[in-house]
């Protein structure tokens, strides 16, 4: 028996929206059983089609059974999956020169305590340079003619 030339029609363009990642009537997968599905045919009658069958076997064979969109989603994953891993790395060197500033600050603290403490214990406290200049100007009479 042959396959009429609607159905060889309907078979065609069943495949050509399937690879478009366009279907009408399936989940878009690239199965044989979304081919004749799609194109409204019964499998004994795209069985019989085997030009369009060896020629969807091919296209399978080439381009894997995943859809455009799924290949798309999957490239996407990918990129995410990447962008995620660079900005963990990110993550991981700001979180050592951030370990490497708290030390800085804390032995500077420490250091800064201990002169403190040694300032205080010559000369029995820490006097406030500012307060000090307002006490020790002179009236400008006093310096002498320019």
């Amino acid at each position: 028996m042959t396959v009429s030339d609607n159905a060889r029609t309907a078979l065609r363009t069943a495949m050509d929206r399937l690879k478009a990642g366009r279907p009408l009537h399936t989940d878009g997968a690239f199965t044989k059983q979304n081919l004749y599905k799609e194109a409204g045919v019964s499998r004994a009658t795209m069985n019989r089609a085997t030009d369009i069958t060896a020629e969807w076997d091919r296209y399978v064979a080439e381009h894997g059974r995943r859809t455009q969109g799924e290949t798309r989603r999957d490239a996407d994953l990918d990129d995410l999956r990447s962008k995620l891993r660079k900005k963990a790395e990110e993550c991981t060197a700001l979180r050592s020169k951030l370990d490497a500033a708290a030390t800085v600050i804390a032995a500077l603290h420490h250091d800064n305590q201990a002169l403190r403490e040694h300032l205080d214990s010559r000369s029995g406290s820490v006097t406030d340079l500012a307060s000090r200049r307002g006490q020790s100007q002179l009236p400008a009479t006093l310096i002498g003619p320019c």
